[in-house]
């Protein structure tokens, strides 16, 4: 069973269905509100854990009701969060979203205790963690933080996974540290300057990436599927899974742990971009975003085996 770190963010999602997006001073009445248990470094913590690993999570909550109740949704998936600290100032974070009738969604997130993890929180963590495989991590914590990590990861002989969301721009010397970067195509855009509106432009631009220092991209395209570069090889452009659209909220992270998971056991990169592809397709089938993550059972039917 592969070791699987998460360093990130839990938050508490606050989600409305609405018929459509608000525009600039609308009201819209929505059809149905949910408190679900999110944040994009929990949400992959959970997805890995469904897919068979063995997941520990670095990360703080704030002490209150939804602080307690993000740890218990974490260990009732079997997911290790002795390092995930307890802030005594801020709340716990928390995201605002809505999802309209097609199933797109529009996100606001308040980080609360999320930006109140430290280098010192993630060295200490990672040092008493002790051998993994691979660490995993989002921007959803302070840059400084995500930086440090990877270092020590690196030299704890673990591998990178990272998935540069909500997008900004990223020093070359964490780019350097990161062995798979998993953007979607406005990460991708921001990062590089670069068009991604068709495949070949996607290509040139995930180059573009790994002329910056990055080890290798699966670019997420969305309904056109995923694209894996990697050096001295010709791109693999994976076609994606047909599927009804209930909610993505969460896709993108179902498909970072799919992959990761698959990667840490051996898998080479298409083959876990297969495996986070069809991952991230079934999260899009139900709402929510922890509870849309697929069990491995699932991924292996959609995937024929």
């Amino acid at each position: 069973m592969p070791h699987i770190v998460v360093v990130g963010s839990l938050n508490m999602d606050l989600v409305v269905r609405t018929p459509h997006m608000p525009a600039p001073g609308e009201t819209v009445l929505g059809d149905d509100f949910q408190t679900i248990p999110g944040g994009k470094g929990a949400n992959q913590a959970v997805a890995a854990a469904r897919q068979g690993a063995r997941v520990s999570m670095v990360g703080r909550v704030g002490q209150d009701a939804f602080g307690r109740a993000l740890l218990d949704n974490l260990q009732a998936e079997g997911i290790d969060v002795s390092h995930v600290l307890v802030d005594d100032v801020a709340p716990s974070g928390v995201a605002l979203i809505t999802v309209d009738d097609s199933g797109q969604n529009s996100i606001v997130v308040a980080s609360g205790a999320n930006w109140r993890l430290t280098v010192e929180d993630a060295e200490k963590a990672l040092a008493e963690i002790g051998a993994f495989d691979v660490l995993v991590m989002q921007l959803e914590s302070p840059l400084l933080v995500v930086e440090a990590a990877a270092r020590l990861a690196r030299e704890q002989g673990a591998r990178v996974v990272l998935n540069p969301a909500p997008a900004q721009a990223l020093p070359t010397d964490l780019l350097a540290l990161v062995d798979v970067l998993i953007p979607n195509e406005s990460e991708t855009s921001l990062l590089t300057g670069l068009p991604v509106e068709t495949v070949s432009q996607a290509e040139d631009a995930a180059q573009a990436l790994l002329d910056q220092g990055v080890g290798a991209v699966v670019l997420t395209l969305g309904s056109r599927g995923s694209l894996v570069i990697e050096p001295g090889r010709k791109a693999a452009h994976l076609s994606p899974h047909t599927v009804e659209v209930v909610d993505t909220t969460a896709a993108g992270d179902a498909f970072v742990a799919g992959f990761a998971t698959r990667w840490a056991e051996g898998a080479n990169l298409v083959e876990a971009a297969r495996w986070g592809n069809a991952a991230g397709a079934l999260a899009v089938t139900k709402m929510g975003a922890q509870p849309s993550a697929p069990s491995r059972v699932d991924v292996e039917r959609l995937l024929g085996l």
